[in-house]
Order: C-alpha cells, then structure tokens, then sequence
C-alpha cells in the first residue's frame, strides 16, 4: 500500500522497495508521448507529487542522462531507482520502462506482418504514414524551440542539417564535432548554456524531499574504482556472453548474431534521443540488411509512438520482422523468430544503457551544476534538431511519393497522403493535439481511403 502524500514542508518517509516496484511498473504502462511526456510524468509524480527527489536532484541526473547515448527517460528511471535502492532498484526501475513495450510491440509486430495485405491494416497504415512525417517535424520543431537559443546553436543545427542531407555525413562525426563546439564555446560565453530539461522549467521547489538537494549522497553511490571496475567487467559479460553464444551457435554471419551486433553500435549512437539514430537503424536494418523495406520502417515508428515506453523500442518491431520474414527458425515458427528475434535486438539496445547507469552514476552525483557537462549537450541537441529535419524530409519522400519522383514530382505526388500530412500537422502545432489521437485519426481516415478506393 502506497504511503500518503506528504504535506508540503514535510520530507516524505523512505520508500519501500515494493511500493517503488508498483510504481515503475505503473510508470512502464502509462509512459506514453515520447521522452518529453515520459520526463514530464516522472517530475510530476517524483518531484511534484510524491516528493521522491528534489528538483535540482532531478535535473542534475537528467542532465547527465541527456549527455549519454541511449534514452534518457529511461535512463533517468534507472538512475533514480538505483539512488534510491540501490543496483536492483535502478535494474527494476529500467526494466519496468521496457518490458511492457517489448510485449505490446511483439503482440503488435505479429498482427502488423501476419495481417498487414489485409484492407483493414493496409488502410490504417495508409493513413498513419503521413502522420507519422508530421510527428518527426514536430518533434524537431518542439526540440528547436528548447534548443536553438542564440546563433551558435542555430548555425550548429543548419549545418548538421546541409552535412547529413547533402554530404552525407556520419552521424557519430556530427556528434563529436558538436559536442567539441559546444565544450569550447562554453568555456568562452558559459551564460549561453544553462541545465534544465523538458519544459519542466527553472529550478523550484515543491516542497522538502526524500532525496533534497541538501542529502548526502548515500553510501552506496559514492565513487570507487572497485566498484567501477566490477561493474564495467559484469556489463562487459553480459554483452560478450550471448555474443559469444550466438556466434558459436550459428556463426557471425547470422541474422541474429549481426543483429546483435548491429544494435549494440546502435545504442552507442543515440545521442538526442531515437529520431536521431532512425537515419542509422534504416540504412543497416533497410539497406544494408534488407530486414524490412522502407514503408515498414515507417509503420514500425508509427507503432512506436502509439505504444508505452522509449520510442528507440522501435529496433523491437525490427528485429521481429527480421526475423519473420528471414523464418529464421523454419516456416513452421515464424512468429517464435520474430519474438526471439526482437528480445535480443531489445538486450542489446538498452544493456549498455545499464551499464552507464550503474557505472557512472557514483561519478554524476559529484558534479552538481557541472557546466562541462550541460554546454556539449545543449550543442549537441542543437545538432540533433539539423538531423531530425533531415529524417522528417526523408519520411515525407516516402509518404508523399511512394513510387519516386518518375521525372514528374507533382504528377506522382500522393496527394492524399499530402492532405492527411497538412491535417496532421494543423492538428499537432496549431490545435496541440495529443499525439496518439492524431495517430488514430488519421489511421480512420486512411481506412475509409481504402475502403472506398
């Protein structure tokens, strides 16, 4: 039984290990809306409401789980659980974000390829996809606007945005030279940069707090290097052990060996969160791999955002449609493909997310206010908006001409699909509607597209 909300004024008393159990695992059913709704219901609940942490407490952890790759909601869940309880509470806390997702996914995934020549399907994704081209503009936009303060973050986004599109540049490169920008010209203007994170405003106070800005760091969080190493080497295990498995099972060039693989540099490049490192997981998963085509690529971030959890949960309906389509364990056991196919894509996308975690929190909880830490990442999200536009431009060619350009861009336009974009859009920047309410929306009137068609 949960404890009373505390009166302001008063620290609430310690937090069983249970009663944080039910709330991550409420927190994993409930966590829609991407990083910026998932940050925002933890504040509510954890700062505003139940007063587990302070906010200058919460923002400092955000600030570091921003800086790594991987995503920081979910990160921010596992660094606030192991604050409080420890390595089993941050393992607990992380999980409880993921696992929920990874089954509606793989339940959802089944439907999608099993039934997806059906009308019904067909004509729900028909609708979603250009819904889906409004939401990564949006998601730039709503990223700019927080991002983007002053001319040095605007000239790092516009060119991020000219290296990717037009030369093609790695996304790691773009990455490192932003945070390099953003390290040096901190040192030269550092009121250009201040810590903060997701709408939730300035620092404040709700009242006095489990873990206040004021409480010690507790034993169990401060930093020592055979801790360090004892976690970095258990991490390390845990990658190289079902990698050294896979490959002596069925050899490197597997599917899922290369999946594994593939999605541990993945996790490593998800700096900004998953529309950043979308551009990757497609030209591996589509080109390269040829796992899913690029209209499924799509659909697979539509069934993302429509589902609990980080959106980067998308490598899950990759790797289930991977591993169905490939039969990888007969044509007999396709769905048991996809579903093993999706578990290992999940493990190795979200361990190293652990690992930082676990390994690297004992340092953060030493560098409150640290502005090293705050300047690269604010030039990094600045060139993370450059390359999310460039994502949104490469949805909306595939949405609005599916059949290419024939040397006649207007005459092959989809202009359907181009009206239920502009809706889309009208109804996410000008009306502030909720995204899955959009999603389903437009997915009706994709259905009713092709029901008359």
């Amino acid at each position: 039984m949960e404890q009373p909300i505390p009166n302001p004024g008063e620290a609430p008393l310690s937090i069983s290990f249970a009663e944080a159990f039910r709330f991550w695992l409420k927190l994993g059913f409930i966590s829609f809306g991407g990083p910026a709704g998932q940050i925002s219901i933890m504040h509510q609940e954890l700062v505003e409401r139940r007063r587990w942490i302070s906010e200058g407490r919460f923002l400092h952890a955000l600030n570091y789980c921003m800086v790594l790759p991987g995503p920081e909601a979910q990160q921010l869940a596992t660094y606030i659980g192991w604050l409080m309880h420890r390595t089993w509470g941050g393992i607990v806390a992380g999980g409880l974000f993921v696992l929920p997702s990874l089954f509606i996914l793989i339940a959802l995934s089944w439907i999608y390829i099993a039934f997806g020549n059906t009308t019904l399907v067909a004509g729900l994704f028909y609708g979603i996809k250009p819904a889906v081209t409004a939401i990564v503009l949006q998601a730039a936009h709503r990223i700019g606007s927080r991002a983007l303060k002053g001319a040095v973050p605007w000239g790092i986004a516009a060119v991020s945005f000219v290296a990717i599109f037009a030369f093609n540049v790695p996304f790691p490169a773009i990455v490192i030279a932003a945070g390099i920008i953003g390290a040096i010209h901190g040192r030269i203007a550092p009121g250009a940069y201040k810590a903060g994170g997701h709408g939730t405003g300035g620092k404040k106070s709700y009242g006095a707090a489990l873990i206040d800005d004021t409480t010690p760091t507790p034993p169990h969080a401060l930093f020592t290097w055979a801790r360090f190493t004892r976690v970095a080497v258990i991490g390390l295990l845990l990658w190289a052990i079902p990698m050294a498995a896979m490959t002596a099972a069925w050899g490197w060039e597997h599917t899922l060996t290369q999946m594994g693989w593939f999605f541990t540099k993945a996790a490593l490049l998800t700096f900004g969160g998953a529309y950043a490192v979308l551009p990757y997981v497609y030209q591996g998963a589509v080109t390269d791999f040829g796992w899913l085509t690029p209209a499924q690529m799509i659909d697979g971030l539509a069934l993302g955002e429509t589902t609990p959890g980080p959106l980067i949960m998308v490598v899950a309906f990759v790797g289930f449609v991977g591993g169905y389509v490939k039969a990888l364990f007969g044509p007999e056991s396709l769905f048991l493909a996809g579903a093993v196919a999706a578990t290992i894509v999940t493990w190795f996308t979200f361990l190293p997310s652990f690992i930082f975690i676990l390994m690297g929190g004992p340092l953060v909880e030493t560098t409150h206010g640290d502005l090293k830490f705050t300047a690269p990442l604010s030039a990094i999200t600045a060139a993370v908006v450059g390359v999310i536009v460039n994502l949104a431009l490469f949805f909306g060619y595939h949405v609005l001409w599916p059949k290419g350009f024939a040397g006649n861009w207007f005459g092959t336009v989809d202009w359907i699909a181009a009206v239920i974009a502009i809706g889309a859009a009208a109804a996410l920047f000008r009306f502030k509607r909720n995204v899955i309410h959009v999603i389903a929306a437009c997915a009706m009137l994709g259905l009713l597209v092709k029901l008359v068609a």
